[in-house]
């Protein structure tokens, strides 16, 4: 567990140094442990050291460890998620935030869902700005006009843009796609649209975390960096 902590700590250092580089202030920038298949007594030592906010790549593993933690736990749902777990996430009040929406359809069973729970679901809308057919997310050329219509949705409320970049040992090779995601961004606060906010971009994991930081980054998303290797059941 001592481990955890100090590896948690040079997360947190290379997080400073970057953001001081980038001449950004720290507070813009969230670290959101990702304790997939890790195990409670390991998100205990993060909880331990201040930070209350965790992502889940599983609705099944949310929802077993939801009631193992006080209501001051935030829960964000970073994983593909399928139209038929979203009662489960609508549910659990503290899903604090969904990065990985990236159909009109999705959105809209968010949506009803949440109406019938009363209460607004914030999203993020998962762009593949690396277009890779493999993987998930609207391409950037469609996003606008996906926001737009999520935006008419009453129990929906769109806070920014998440991608997943390819994997590389050389982080600047993701930088291009940090970057496409940031420009999208700006553009689509440029029109103005109701009921839409791009404050978050949730980009950015262990191995590229000062490159995210370099191109805007609001929410790292950081797993092994902070809990090792995976505890795979």
């Amino acid at each position: 567990m001592q481990d955890i902590q100090s590896r948690l700590h040079k997360i947190e250092e290379r997080i400073e140094k970057a953001a001081k580089r980038a001449g950004r202030n720290i507070s813009e920038i969230k670290l959101l442990p990702i304790s997939k298949y890790h195990s409670l007594e390991k998100m205990k030592v993060i909880l331990d050291d201040g930070i209350n906010d965790f992502g889940e790549s599983r609705v099944q593993e949310l929802t077993d460890k939801y009631d193992e933690f006080d209501s001051e736990v935030r829960w964000h749902m970073i994983g593909h998620l399928q139209r038929n777990k979203v009662k489960y996430l609508a549910r659990r009040h503290r899903c604090t935030l969904i990065h990985s929406v990236d159909s009109l359809r999705l959105a809209k069973e968010i949506n009803k869902r949440s109406k019938q729970e009363d209460r607004v679901m914030n999203i993020l809308i998962q762009v593949n700005t690396a277009e890779d057919d493999n993987k998930f997310g609207i391409y950037s050329k469609e996003a606008i006009e996906l926001i737009k219509n999520i935006s008419k949705l009453e129990y929906v409320k769109i806070k920014g843009l998440m991608t997943i970049a390819p994997y590389s040992d050389d982080p600047e090779e993701v930088r291009p796609y940090f970057r496409k995601l940031k420009e999208l961004a700006l553009k689509i606060e440029a029109i103005g649209i109701e009921n839409v906010e791009m404050d978050e971009l949730s980009m950015g994991m262990t191995n590229d975390l000062e490159v995210a930081i370099e191109e805007g980054a609001t929410i790292l998303r950081v797993g092994s960096g902070i809990f090792g290797e995976r505890e795979y059941k």
